[in-house]
């Protein structure tokens, strides 16, 4: 579905983004990770042929975008940040000025406004002004809109920004339900959660480049451990044994804080057996044991050195 060949782009002296390549099959949530300045908007610019490339190509169903008016351009749909809406018309009426400006009258619109609004679930409310929606119904709304011409390709930028739980959920469930009818969804978010549960492939840029790409599972095994064992210890106790612990091959890291052990694991079911069974053989204790699962996050900080969300 989408094809970005090694483009670039520079403003001036600096390069916001510097051969970066990726593909989106259809039917796929490919997440789009990195700090401010990543280069992640310019990037998205020129998928959607908002900017032209420097260098390199993009490519929608195997042909290159051709300037401003190219036909191939309806097969994309766009949800912005910044929310494209008229908050004294109702969303109905959005949906119809939108509609038109996507070349869509009579029947054909009427039908398209009836399923968008069911995507969303916003039929109830489409005779309210937009200006009476809370947050997340304004962006249900937004998704709506890119929805109308029915893309094969939809971009969303940041799509859940100040959303209450409910609308969160809506979306989640209205773009897993586009994905399983072969859309082809590119998401890009500062909320790692989410990526961990929409996304079906990340690519994670920092600095105009592509540092990672693959599946969660496949990200999550470039870190040196895993998961996480927390452990309620008597320090004084473990202190002459710390040196053997260290040593054992299944640990990726040992930190021994006061009252409390913290082991890297790679393999977390299998390798806690065996920190158990380590102890009983040296006669030691433990007073509380608890788990932790590596995230994206901790994948982020490993490949940029930063969070995300305070990038």
């Amino acid at each position: 579905m989408l094809e970005v060949h090694a483009v670039e782009k520079a403003y001036g002296p600096r390069k916001a983004v510097d051969g970066v390549s990726l593909t989106l099959r259809p039917g796929e949530i490919l997440g789009l990770l990195g700090p401010n300045g990543a280069g992640k908007t310019t990037t998205v610019a020129m998928i959607m042929g908002l900017i032209a490339p420097d260098a390199g190509e993009v490519r929608i169903h195997g042909r290159a975008l051709q300037g401003d008016a190219d036909p191939l351009k309806a097969q994309l749909g766009l949800v912005p940040q910044d929310l494209a809406l008229y908050e004294d018309s109702s969303a109905r009426e959005n949906l119809a000025l939108f509609g038109a400006l996507y070349g869509l009258s009579g029947q054909a619109l009427a039908e398209a406004t009836e399923r968008v609004l069911g995507v969303v679930g916003l039929r109830d409310r489409a005779q309210e002004p937009v200006s009476a929606f809370s947050g997340g119904m304004k962006r249900r709304l937004n998704l709506a809109v890119a929805l109308l011409h029915d893309p094969a390709l939809l971009i969303l930028d940041e799509p859940t920004v100040g959303v209450d739980p409910q609308s969160r959920a809506a979306i989640f469930e209205a773009l897993e339900a586009l994905r399983a009818s072969g859309k082809a969804l590119l998401y890009t978010t500062h909320y790692m959660e989410e990526a961990e549960r929409l996304c079906d492939r990340i690519v994670i840029m920092d600095h105009g480049r592509v540092l990672a790409e693959d599946t969660l599972k496949g990200l999550l095994r470039r870190l040196p451990a895993t998961g996480m064992l927390l452990m309620d210890v008597e320090e004084a106790d473990l202190q002459p044994h710390l040196a053997d612990l260290q040593a054992q091959p299944f640990l990726s890291s040992v930190e021994l804080q006061p009252g409390r052990l913290r082991l890297g694991l790679r393999d977390l079911p299998q390798d806690t057996h065996r920190v158990l069974a380590w102890f009983a053989d040296c006669g030691l204790s433990w007073s509380h044991l608890a788990c932790e699962r590596a995230s994206l996050e901790d994948v982020f900080l490993a490949l940029t050195g930063r969070s995300l969300r305070d990038a």
